[in-house]
């Protein structure tokens, strides 16, 4: 498959299309005393939930209005293939969708992203849950006013998903991001990696790196508007600007964006073990901006599932390199993905696992028990593991990450640390919740009388309003830990960086 860049006059032609659809909506709309709505729900990885912060951007230039309900005028399914619990949770919620679709007739229902690269699944859409009007991939995200177009002029379905890697590099197309202090910023679109249990670069495509100069800009204008938290995506960030002709090295983006001023929090992920160098490691420990958190995955510490998933590194380079991390960033979080029962796995191939985890101590994980993805060689091999014993191990696995991870939480208890507040906890609305530096979450309360960021003292009758709290920067005294956060108090909110 080929990358292409999208040019200047393609997006124009989006934008004519993008200008249609709106005044078809405004004068349908207008005729009803009633704009309409859209709603767009994400599965999987947070470069989805970057392609559906410019599905949003797209849908609000046609003058839509973003609903809170999946009963909206138009609702966008955005996928993700990498794990099967995310595949039948769209098709479980598809079910669903078929009353709407019976209720409201003119209701336009899109499915795109990772599970559109699959032909088994368009096929099953097609039979199965024939109400589904639009199909797209990933890369045709920037066509959606045209393929919006064409079923709303022709009324008849469109399933169009490219076979070709697009890149569209233009700062114009509208992103309706989903935070108001942070910003997914990708810089690399795409796997080469092609390790054996893994569907992305089937479905994502060839590595394809956007220029340094977009990305800067990029960077530069979120942080003149704002934002405080930059996140730069990959599927992995270690090897940007490998496919660009100046070759640019990640290292070198990383410095740069820690130079840009009014940035607090500089994060990234994902890293792979094989590219990640001691460089970028030296960079994360010179610039107090970069967080102190390496997201490394492991996915196992046998070599010889290594070699059979294709990572290309062992168990010693790994080790060395989160020790290597640890050494010059002493008070950092190393965090990862392991998974449990690929094929082949032996029970000394699991004590390898559990011995890495032991010597690194990860301080939060992401653990998975094997699935198969269909298309992926791992899919065929022998020695697929009874589940029964897939589960044993996962549950000592678990156990054993549970232990580490609340031992280094217990570890802050009783310090004081600087947080960036997310804005109210889903839980409990009396509580507000943000990230550490060390990408720790933190869960705290506001005591009666603490000044606020306008200036005036907490009443003892007052309802917090946590979007008012969303993007400031407060200092938390850590109180008690848990498994997979921390809980404190506020002492005192941190202006204009001090």
């Amino acid at each position: 498959m080929a990358t292409v860049v999208v040019d200047q006059t393609e997006l124009a032609l989006q934008r004519e299309y993008s200008y249609m659809n709106a005044s078809y909506f405004v004068e349908r709309g207008d005729a009803r005393g009633y704009r309409f709505t859209y709603y767009v729900r994400t599965y999987g990885c947070q470069l989805n939930e970057s392609d559906s912060e410019k599905l949003k951007g797209i849908l609000n230039g046609m003058s839509l209005t973003s609903s809170h309900s999946e009963d909206a005028d138009i609702l966008i399914f955005n996928t993700c293939s990498i794990r099967e619990n995310a595949q039948d949770r769209l098709f479980g919620n598809l079910g669903l969708v078929k009353a709407m679709k019976k209720k409201n007739p003119d209701m336009v229902v899109a499915v795109c992203g990772c599970m559109m690269k699959q032909d088994d699944n368009v096929q099953k859409i097609r039979q199965s849950y024939p109400f589904v009007d639009i199909i797209f991939g990933p890369a045709d995200i920037h066509r959606l006013p045209e393929l919006l177009h064409t079923y709303l002029f022709n009324q008849k379905k469109v399933y169009q998903v490219s076979q070709t890697d697009y890149i569209v590099d233009d700062l114009d197309i509208p992103i309706d991001r989903m935070r108001r202090f942070r910003a997914l910023v990708p810089i690399n679109y795409g796997c080469d990696n092609f390790c054996t249990y893994c569907i992305v670069p089937y479905t994502r495509g060839r590595e394809r790196s956007r220029p340094f100069d977009l990305i800067m800009q990029e960077i530069h204008d979120l942080a003149s508007t704002g934002y405080k938290e930059i996140m730069l995506l990959g599927q992995n960030v270690n090897s940007y600007g490998k496919d660009l002709d100046d070759k640019p090295r990640f290292v070198d983006l990383l410095k740069a964006a820690a130079n840009v001023k009014n940035i607090e929090v500089l994060r990234f992920m994902t890293s792979h073990p094989k590219d990640l160098s001691d460089e970028v490691i030296e960079v994360m420990a010179d610039y107090p901006v970069i967080e102190t958190h390496l997201h490394l995955p492991l996915q196992s510490g046998s070599n010889h599932i290594l070699q059979e998933m294709n990572r290309h590194y062992t168990r010693e380079q790994y080790i060395r390199t989160a020790k290597r991390f640890r050494e010059r960033v002493p008070n950092g979080t190393v965090s990862t993905d392991i998974i449990v029962g690929f094929p082949g796995e032996s029970e000394s191939d699991f004590l390898d696992t559990l011995s890495v985890m032991e010597e690194i101590r990860f301080d939060f994980a992401y653990t998975f028990i094997y699935s198969i993805r269909q298309g992926t060689p791992a899919a065929t091999m022998d020695n697929q593991i009874p589940q029964e014993v897939v589960s044993e191990r996962f549950s000592r696995l678990l156990a054993l990450q549970n232990e580490h991870a609340f031992a280094s939480n217990q570890s802050v208890c009783g310090k004081y640390e600087r947080v960036l507040i997310e804005g109210r906890s889903e839980t409990a609305p009396s509580i507000l919740t943000g990230r550490t530096h060390s990408n720790r979450l933190v869960n705290f309360n506001i005591p009666i009388n603490s000044i606020m960021p306008d200036g005036h003292a907490l009443r003892e009758d007052e309802e917090i309003d946590g979007s008012l709290f969303e993007g400031e920067l407060a200092e938390i005294f850590i109180q008690r830990a848990r498994p997979y956060s921390v809980e404190g108090r506020l002492e005192r909110f941190v202006h204009d960086g001090r």
